[in-house]
């Protein structure tokens, strides 16, 4: 770790999170392991029990990634008063429902109460930092730190300044996450859907088309993925994969070769329509597959692969 970062980690020690589902209790989890002290702000009665549980079940999963699990909720505080809960905060992570009056609403009052160099970030995955700021009086400390779901595990963190975000605040926002084990990557444009969601949405157009038409299941598919392109990208990504996949001459001949084709393919691809009967054959064939199985067992599998490939890439760039 870099002296830079426990320095932002102390200037950020005291977090507030507002909004305790599945994103909220993972930054919690996070946070903590981090040495941060945290406030869990959201209305449900049983708000407490559910957050120490979700740590408490991915105590195995931090220790993976190498950070400490004893005494983790020591520094953990529930409030389910928001004004109380972010007095005093030095950062604010919203994990809130995605309607923009609730976000609008949500950030005026945090505004009235925070000082002026608190930072403010929301997990939006829809919402754009300016327009969730419309009614903030600090816009230039508020922008979007995007997750991918559970945060405390999946890497990237999407961060997306808002037109009134100050540099300063996008500056402090990469270096805390960046802190906290995340890859965070500016989002140089405000575009719904971000960028990762908009590759997903993508690809999984194109998934859904294949299985609607019959020329492959749902179970087939994701053999097709995990064994081809989900093990070429999570190793470089497109543009280096396809870069390479032009030989010596990289893109220049990769173009030369396939532009003509994929331009085609593109100003011709088929439109998708999920209606009903598209939706019932996913689901049958999802829940004649890996759906039969308990959510919690593909839960558990699904983090150990991530772990697993994440160890395998850490020790790869180690020995660069």
């Amino acid at each position: 770790m870099s002296p830079a970062q426990p320095d932002i980690l102390n200037r950020y020690r005291k977090t507030a999170v507002i909004g305790a589902g599945v994103i909220g209790a993972s930054w919690t989890a996070l946070f903590l392991a981090h040495g941060l002290e945290v406030v869990v702000n959201d209305p449900r009665p049983d708000v407490e029990a559910l957050v120490r549980d979700y740590i408490r079940n991915n105590l195995s999963t931090l220790e993976a990634l190498g950070l400490p699990t004893e005494n983790l909720e020591a520094k953990l505080r529930f409030e389910a008063d928001l004004e109380r809960a972010v007095a005093g905060a030095d950062l604010v992570q919203e994990n809130g429902p995605e309607r923009i009056e609730f976000k609008q609403d949500l950030w005026a009052r945090i505004g009235k109460v925070v000082s002026d160099n608190v930072l403010m970030l929301s997990s939006s995955s829809a919402k754009t930092a300016t327009e969730q700021a419309l009614k903030c009086s600090r816009p230039e400390r508020l922008l979007v730190g995007h997750p991918f779901n559970p945060p405390h595990l999946i890497p990237l963190v999407e961060v997306v300044p808002g037109e009134l975000t100050g540099e300063n605040a996008v500056t402090d926002a990469v270096a805390f996450y960046a802190a906290l084990g995340k890859v965070p990557r500016v989002v140089r444009k405000e575009m719904p859907g971000f960028v990762a969601n908009r590759l997903q949405r993508a690809i999984f157009r194109e998934c859904c088309y294949l299985v609607i038409q019959g020329v492959v299941k749902v179970d087939e598919l994701d053999d097709i993925v995990t064994s081809s392109i989900g093990l070429r990208w999570a190793a470089d990504g497109p543009f280096r994969s396809f870069h390479l996949g032009g030989g010596a001459g990289g893109f220049k001949s990769f173009f030369k070769q396939f532009g003509p084709g994929l331009n085609e393919a593109w100003k011709n691809m088929a439109p998708v329509d999920l209606n009903e009967a598209a939706q019932d054959k996913i689901i049958a064939q999802a829940e004649a597959s890996f759906a039969a199985r308990p959510a919690e067992q593909l839960e558990r599998e699904r983090d150990a692969k991530q772990l697993a490939i994440i160890r395998a890439l850490k020790a790869v760039r180690a020995d660069q």
